[in-house]
């Protein structure tokens, strides 16, 4: 089998734990020694450091660090760690299985020894934290101060086969972005004043945290609060110390931080069409300074404006696509005759995000070897994927994701909410359309984001790993990680549905005002019932999360504020600023308005009191900078003024009814497709979809679903059925919707980017279609919901008197 076969084989071979029930325990320390760890004289730097690591997260446990050991041979009884080619492990374990393989590991007991072995520098670096976090170690450890619980006892309980495990996602990391609040600020003025900036040290932190977590790529932070990565000594060959890949985001081609690095004054304007020969000089002189580096790289090609606009100078689409596929060419000639390779060999990626995807769906080539990395919409919908024939590209395809956003319709950058079984959904999805090649996801700025960060990349080093019910148990597994198994269960409720209330509205849309343009905070679309109860359901999350904080052990308490109470209670404040803002508009009664007017200016305080906390106090003011309350000063973060306003409430009868999507009573799948409920996905936490999640179209025989109502007053009634905003590759989504026996009515589902009904579904994380039923008797009825394509996500449906008209959410029980 040649390399390139060997190496498909590897990524796409199953990450395979083993299925054998048998345990089996190695002790690494316990109250008389801890075992010592052998690897051999030529070890890699970078393996020596996470092996160093290790010893030093044992010692932070037990109180005993293991002895690091140089050897040529396993005589002793120990731990033993390298690469498979390595003098140590090479007679030892089957060359074949790790020959040409990427970043695999493997993690075997043999006799009374544990051998540890990678098929690179990375899989074997994997390998060592793998250990890490059996033995209970966060990765989180630094960035969220998850600091060990001593113990005297410390064994690791493995598979009787061992773990073998390599990525299902070649290249797998993170983009800094929007820093400008947050990550800049504290690196710049807390964490590295030396630099003042997002520099060397900052870096290492960021890499060290990413190899933790199995992933080997950074977009660098590129806003203009911050200095170009390149241009700030140290970080490139941090980069290189840490084996770390270094890419660049959809508006900076060639490695160029435009914003920074682009001087009009000295090199003109940023456009092709009037100012070729400088803008080649300026790509090229980047890759003249990488060219006797030893850093890894991927080159991103195209081109758009200097900081996420459109490129400048063409007059038309035409005139766009023919000047793109120029400047890929030439960029590739350029990269072809500075690195001295062929061009399959440099890792290249284009990715049509905003308008560039309009070039790319208006025929723009892109040559086949370059993989494209498919945005989702902003709001953590992909926009596109690979269809059959893109999937047979050479360079295949990814992901890039966002789980913080700055812009319209309105940015969300304060806390991480974006609900993990979208996440699970949209990736799985992405996956099985062959995004194989590369998935990075926009963090912002890493904090609050951490649970989000870690399920993706977890999912982007072994999506099998979590299956569609599973979401629950990795929550679970979590909690129990960083906080112990006492509290895991009743945490990860609490998470489950502080994600819940946030998809139905994001702690940063409750003042229902938009950005881009920015328009001032208005009352909400909630009901008074609404409001109330929403009011009852953070309540309840803040009563869990202070009756469970007693149960927190010592160690773990400021992480227990960064990772649970920071972002449950700021939700629920910033939910309380507005709920009670809206109820004094809507009481005549000038005591009640009095009352719910100080309940909001209280919350608003409380968000105050929390973030002062985090910025000054936690972990004796190590995160200071950290936690901005108010990411680019949008109203939604101001304390409210006296309400101007008035509201007349909404008067909702008790006869709606609602049914959940996995409430059908009958289904029909077609061939191998079958409708599946995704366990925390939606308003119900229990959407519908037809898996397997591969793109499929049906003209002939539809799949579709079976539900049941019953009518106590015969009327006129609204049906109403709610789905995800979910984006098909041709905008073409469509469901058909059939009451008894009528004749079945189609509804298109799909949005445009940025038109006004797309803002409102992803504000909102609902598609909302409506069909009258006139004249419904009294008695039993169906609706049945066919669809003519994958990719449609059923969330709810109600069915109510039409003069009543709809509600903002369908009731959840």
């Amino acid at each position: 089998m040649n390399k390139i076969l060997l190496y498909i084989f590897a990524l796409v071979t199953l990450n395979s734990y083993s299925q054998n029930k048998s345990f089996v325990d190695f002790s690494v320390a316990d109250s008389n020694k801890t075992t010592s760890i052998y690897i051999d004289k030529n070890t890699d730097p970078l393996i020596v450091w996470a092996v160093n690591e290790l010893a030093d997260d044992v010692k932070e446990i037990t109180g005993k660090r293991p002895e690091i050991i140089q050897t040529n041979s396993i005589s002793k009884s120990g731990i033993y760690i390298g690469q498979a080619s390595s003098s140590l492990l090479k007679s030892k374990i089957n060359q074949k299985e790790f020959s040409n393989q990427w970043e695999k590991f493997s993690i075997k007991k043999e006799k009374e020894n544990l051998l540890v072995t990678g098929s690179d520098v990375r899989g074997t670096v994997y390998a060592v934290f793998e250990i890490a976090e059996q033995l209970g170690i966060s990765p989180w450890k630094w960035w969220a101060d998850v600091r060990s619980i001593k113990k005297e006892n410390l064994s690791l309980q493995l598979p009787q086969n061992g773990i073998i495990s390599s990525p299902s996602v070649q290249y797998r990391g993170i983009f800094l972005n929007d820093e400008d609040w947050a990550l800049q600020p504290w690196a710049a003025k807390t964490f590295e004043p030396e630099t003042g900036d997002i520099g060397p040290k900052t870096y290492e932190k960021i890499f060290q945290l990413l190899l933790r977590l199995k992933a080997n790529t950074i977009w660098p932070a590129m806003h203009p609060s911050t200095k170009g990565f390149f241009t700030l000594p140290g970080n490139k060959e941090m980069a290189q110390k840490y084996h770390i890949v270094i890419g660049s985001s959809h508006a900076e081609p060639m490695l160029r931080n435009n914003v920074d690095e682009w001087k009009p004054k000295i090199n003109g304007d940023y456009n092709y069409f009037t100012n070729k020969t400088q803008v080649d000089k300026y790509w090229q002189d980047r890759l003249d300074e990488l060219k006797n580096a030893q850093n890894e790289t991927i080159m991103t090609l195209g081109m758009r404006g200097v900081h996420d606009s459109k490129m400048e100078g063409a007059k038309d689409l035409a005139a766009s696509i023919e000047m793109v596929e120029k400047i890929i060419v030439n960029q590739r000639e350029m990269l072809s005759k500075t690195f001295k390779k062929s061009l399959s060999a440099i890792p290249q990626a284009f990715v049509p995000y905003k308008e560039v995807l309009e070039l790319y769906d208006n025929g723009l080539k892109v040559p086949d070897d370059i993989t494209l990395v498919w945005p989702d919409d902003n709001y953590g919908y992909i926009r596109r994927l690979s269809n059959e024939n893109e999937q047979k590209r050479a360079g295949g395809s990814g992901v890039y994701y966002h789980i913080s956003y700055w812009g319209r319709p309105h940015d969300y950058l304060w806390l991480s909410t974006m609900q993990p079984g979208l996440i699970w959904y949209e990736m799985n999805k992405a996956y099985e359309n062959g995004a194989k090649k590369m998935w990075i996801v926009n963090v912002g700025d890493i904090k609050p984001a951490e649970y989000d960060i870690e399920l993706f990349l977890d999912m982007a080093w072994n999506i099998n790993s979590i299956k569609s019910d599973g979401l629950h148990q990795y929550l679970k597994n979590w909690a129990s990680r960083e906080f112990t198994e006492k509290v895991s269960a009743d945490l990860s409720l609490v998470f489950e549905e502080y994600y819940r209330l946030a998809f139905l509205r994001k702690p940063e849309y409750m003042g229902w005002s938009q950005t881009e343009p920015t328009t001032p905070v208005k009352l909400s679309d909630f009901s008074t019932a609404e409001i109330w109860s929403r009011i009852k359901a953070y309540d309840q999350l803040m009563e869990k999360v202070d009756s469970l904080s007693v149960l927190i052990p010592s160690e773990r308490k400021d992480a227990w504020f960064q990772l649970v109470v920071y972002p449950v209670k700021g939700a629920a404040y910033m939910n309380h600023k507005f709920l009670y803002w809206n109820l004094a508009a809507a009481t005549s009664d000038a005591n009640q308005k009095q009352k719910f007017e100080v309940l909001s200016a209280k919350a608003y305080q409380e968000i105050k009191e929390l973030t002062d906390f985090y910025n000054t106090k936690l972990s004796n003011g190590k995160w200071n900078n950290m936690m901005s309350m108010h990411p680019r000063n949008l109203p939604v973060f101001d304390s409210l003024k006296k309400n101007i306003f008035s509201k007349e409430d909404k008067k909702i009868s008790g006869n709606r009814i609602a049914i959940q999507a996995n409430q059908f009573i009958s289904q029909k799948g077609f061939k191998n497709f079958q409708w599946q409920t995704i366990n925390g996905l939606g308003y119900s936490n229990n959407a519908v979809t037809l898996f397997p999640l591969k793109q499929q179209y049906f003209k002939t025989e539809k799949p579709f679903l079976t539900y049941e109502f019953i009518i106590e007053n015969a009327g006129e009634y609204e049906i109403e059925v709610r789905l995800l905003p979910t984006h098909a590759n041709n905008f073409d989504h469509e469901i058909g919707i059939q009451v008894d026996k009528n004749t079945t009515q189609f509804f298109k589902t799909n949005t445009k980017d940025r038109d006004n009904t797309w803002k409102e579904n992803v504000l909102r994380n609902s598609t909302i279609v409506k069909l009258p039923a006139t004249k419904i008797e009294k008695g039993k009825h169906t609706i049945k919901i066919e669809v003519n394509q994958t990719g449609i996500v059923l969330d709810q449906l109600a069915v109510y008197l039409a003069s009543e008209g709809s509600s903002y959410e369908i009731p959840f029980n």
